[in-house]
């Protein structure tokens, strides 16, 4: 038996393919001698020799079964299964690289101020683009409606063209003129404007070329930073007699002024009046703090009531202890304000009631866009003038028109309809801040300057010149020297990069029939605001209404 299993000892080896034919040949003859051994040993230890075979085999068939039906493992995965080692972590999850960071451009290199010592003459550099390259160029949208009055406010000098006879005439108000050649701005000045208003609008320009660099066309105009209207349309009626191309804030309906973006845009020093883009901001975080239902049910209106007549006598609507309007009037105070640090005068903490009125001061007021934007509803007096934006609303859709001949009555009614029908005036509310806030964006700004200064170069008879007394402006030459606010807001405002986008496109002019029914609708809807108005007015004074005054 001793002998027998000695020479069986590579029997496992033979079926792990390690064993030689020889040492098979002498396993196989083990065998057969211990079958015809005569000496052959006990049952036992024939039944043991064959338990132990079994055993080996059936450990081999199951060692090579299992490796070969079931996926191949590496060392360190079988090592798993060990019980005498520890189970391994799982493998980190892969790292996932964001579509928008494969996909992102890269930012736009900056061009911040290089202001020189104050020993040293301020210059301007130049190292900002002279070209402009948009990283976006098919994603231009068609600018918002109120675009189309450009058309409009160039109309009287389609047939004739301008002349540097026309720009000449213009000097008798303007405070400066502007020339625009090969990208380079010139400003000649001949007096001084209200305030900064010169400046700033002289900075707007600016950044129009910083944003847009190289797209604006060769030009020369003239610019009046005062308020009110200055080219009458009556002295102008006959045919050629050729108005003066003036730019300015705001028109009326008998002017021939064109109509641009005010210095504000950009920063209002004398008043603590951010830029725009801050400004906006800040106020529809202010229209948030309180929900809409929430604010004093009332109307609201901060301002200076001495520039007009009209104010004046708006601010007799106030609350009295024998009549309530439904109106509350404060009196701003501009040199109080900048001597409390403008505590009461910020922009943010104005948003805290359901209505605010907006009325004319001397002409149009800046006021305008803070009020408008401020989530409540409006109340817009019966204004005169238009200014670059405002001709694109409408009377119950963006603001709820109030008489100028009757305006406590007017303003109480408008307050109690509202407060009877919170969700139409709440949507009035909404409709204006979406128009202030999103159609009249900084970028659409620009736009509009783009387009219309385009459109007015293309009119001109004449090349543009330097004039004698000209100087180059550029941020450095204005913003430089400058301290305080009027120096913040520049650096604020000032575009420090060109524009990743493309220019809105400019939609077309009106026809006559579409412009028509576009101001007959605005009428109809202030003529239904009245009639609601005599209504209610009617039924609280009988009396008068039998008499015919409502």
């Amino acid at each position: 038996m001793t002998n027998t299993i000695k020479n069986f000892k590579f029997f496992g080896w033979i079926f792990l393919g390690y064993g030689s034919d020889h040492t098979t040949k002498k396993l196989l003859a083990a065998g057969r001698q211990c079958r015809e051994s005569k000496k052959g040993g006990s049952l036992a230890s024939n039944f043991l020799l064959s338990f132990f075979l079994f055993f080996i085999f059936f450990f081999c068939y199951e060692l090579f079964v299992g490796w070969s039906t079931s996926p191949a493992k590496s060392p360190l995965q079988i090592s798993q299964y060990s019980t005498t080692s520890k189970p391994l972590p799982p493998p980190p999850p892969p790292q996932l690289i964001s579509i928008s960071t494969l996909t992102s451009k890269p930012k736009p290199q900056e061009y911040p101020l290089q202001c020189t010592s104050k020993s040293t003459t301020q210059t301007c550099p130049h190292n900002y683009p002279t070209n402009y390259s948009s990283m976006n160029p098919s994603h231009s949208s068609t600018c918002p409606d109120y675009f189309r009055w450009i058309h409009e406010d160039l109309r009287p000098w389609k047939g004739t063209g301008v002349t540097r006879k026309m720009v000449d005439a213009a000097q008798k108000t303007a405070h400066f003129r502007l020339v625009i050649l090969d990208g380079r701005m010139y400003v000649e000045k001949f007096r001084e404007s209200l305030q900064t208003r010169d400046e700033f609008t002289l900075w707007g320009f600016l950044q129009l070329l910083r944003w847009y660099p190289g797209r604006l066309p060769d030009l020369e105009l003239m610019f009046d930073c005062d308020d009110r209207p200055m080219v009458p349309a009556k002295k102008f009626r006959r045919p050629n007699s050729g108005p003066p191309p003036l730019f300015k804030y705001c028109s009326d309906p008998w002017g021939l002024d064109i109509v641009f973006p005010d210095w504000s845009f950009w920063g209002w020093p004398e008043c603590n009046i951010k830029p725009w883009r801050n400004a906006s901001r800040d106020i529809q975080e202010g229209s948030k703090m309180v929900k809409w239902k929430d604010k004093v049910p009332y109307a609201y209106w901060r301002g200076n009531p001495h520039v007009s007549p009209w104010r004046a006598n708006f601010v007799k609507c106030n609350a009295t202890d024998t009549t309530d309007w439904n109106v509350r009037i404060y009196t701003q105070n501009w040199d109080k304000q900048a001597k409390v640090g403008y505590k009461e005068s910020n922009l943010k903490d104005q948003c805290t009631h359901r209505y605010k009125v907006y009325i004319e001061g001397w002409a149009w007021s800046v006021s305008e866009k803070y009020i408008l934007g401020c989530d409540s509803m409006t109340l817009v007096v019966k204004p005169k003038y238009y200014d670059f934006f405002n001709r694109g609303m409408l009377p119950l859709v963006h603001y709820w028109p109030i008489r100028d001949n009757d305006k406590c009555k007017s303003i109480k009614f408008a307050v109690e309809w509202g407060n009877n029908h919170t969700d139409k005036a709440q949507e009035i509310g909404q409709a204006a801040t979406r128009y202030i806030h999103e159609e009249m964006k900084m970028e659409y700004v620009y736009d509009y300057m783009l387009h219309l200064l385009t459109e007015y170069s293309k009119l001109l008879r004449f090349k543009p010149a330097i004039p004698p007394n000209a100087v180059e402006l550029c941020a450095e030459a204005m913003a430089c020297e400058t301290e305080g606010s009027w120096r913040k807001f520049m650096e604020e405002s000032l575009e420090k990069s060109p524009s990743n986008g493309v220019p809105c496109t400019l939609p077309p002019p009106y026809d006559p029939s579409s412009l028509g029914t576009f101001v007959e609708k605005k009428a109809n809807l202030t003529r239904q605001v009245e009639m609601w108005e005599n209504e209610y007015w009617g039924k609280l004074e009988p009396n008068k209404s039998k008499a015919g005054l409502y």
